[in-house]
């Protein structure tokens, strides 16, 4: 079949690899559908240092089940199921907390010999923990909605959820990416009262707005935490979302927190050091988030995409097929396009 390598910082290839075939009797082989790529693919798009072989990319993406090992029992040949970013049983004690990206048997697509979502084929470790299943056609408009919740839809919701967003919260969303604008859509879903978008990209912010997004802050550092605080009587606001992953937009967040409030990232981060001394300590901030559980999140959130109650594919702004995907990389890379969507 052929896939997606990448090789170093800019060069990605696809290329042909090796058919996945049933190694346990819990997997099971997914025909890719659609998949995407990730904001967070582009920080080895930007840095992966040369290497003689390639590295399997992606890590969202939804498919048709062709083939189940002897242990799977809740899928079948034909079956149209969405993956989670993060492979799991959804049975070991921390999926059963909610938090299937720590479980004891799973693992990241990508890595350590496993297959990646850009590509064609996918062998699926756990597939019975992992895969939900999905009542729609292979043909269905709601793919790239639905497609969005193997990893950036839910990665919004993990931030406004951790963040303690609810009715009547003021929220102040740090960056218009994909998770950005997912976050601002699943703040406005959790009943924020108000929801301040900071980002510079006119079409991005206007996404935002249709998201559900109250005031668009385009100033940054400095001037755009007196920003915030100007909109909100000098106080901030009661929570805010970190989703960019680079030290300027934590410190911008801890910035527009009121005292007392949350701040969640679920931005990768970028950094080893995060700036809470003193003055933090001082206004009883809360710092939380991390990498989203996307698969405790799906069953609540598929009802909404279904019923066509939100829309986050919005967030795909273009469209490849599979040998289009370093074309893909380049135009996000560029901020020519907001996330690509692959239909191999």
């Amino acid at each position: 079949m052929r896939a997606t390598l990448m090789y170093g910082a800019g060069d990605v290839r696809v290329e042909t690899v090796s058919d996945p075939e049933i190694q346990q009797p819990t997997d099971a082989i997914l025909r890719v559908l659609r998949a995407c790529i990730c904001g967070s693919d582009l920080w080895p798009y930007g840095s992966m240092p040369a290497s003689d072989e390639g590295s399997r990319m992606g890590h969202e993406f939804l498919g048709v089940v062709e083939e189940t090992g002897s242990e799977v029992a809740s899928l079948r040949r034909g079956d149209l199921v969405v993956a989670p970013f993060v492979w799991s049983d959804n049975t070991c004690e921390f999926c059963q907390e909610g938090l299937q990206t720590s479980c004891l048997h799973g693992g990241l697509w990508a890595a350590d010999g496993n297959d990646g979502g850009q590509g064609e084929a996918v062998r699926v470790p756990q597939a019975d923990g992992t895969l939900v299943k999905l009542p729609v056609g292979e043909d269905s408009a709601l793919l790239p909605s639905l497609l969005s919740l193997s990893d950036v839809f839910c990665t919004g919701h993990h931030c406004a959820v951790t963040a303690g967003v609810n009715a009547g919260t003021a929220v102040t969303v740090v960056g218009d990416g994909a998770v950005g604008l997912s976050a601002v859509l699943a703040a406005k879903r959790l009943g924020a009262e108000r929801i301040i978008l900071m980002g510079r990209h006119m079409d991005r912010t206007d996404l935002g707005r249709d998201f559900g997004a109250t005031d668009v802050v385009p100033e940054r550092g400095e001037e755009g935490i007196e920003r915030v605080r100007d909109l909100t009587g000098g106080h901030g606001t009661h929570t805010v979302l970190e989703c960019v992953g680079t030290l300027p937009a934590l410190e911008m967040s801890l910035g527009a927190v009121r005292a007392g409030g949350t701040v969640s990232r679920v931005g990768a981060p970028q950094y080893a050091e995060v700036p809470l001394g003193f003055p933090e300590f001082m206004k009883n901030i809360t710092l939380t988030g991390g990498v989203a559980p996307a698969r405790a999140y799906i069953e609540e959130l598929l009802p909404d995409v279904l019923e066509g109650r939100i829309e986050p594919g919005r967030v795909f702004d273009r469209s490849v097929d599979l040998d289009g995907v370093p074309d893909g990389y380049r135009a996000m890379a560029d901020r020519e396009a907001l996330k690509v969507l692959v239909q191999p």
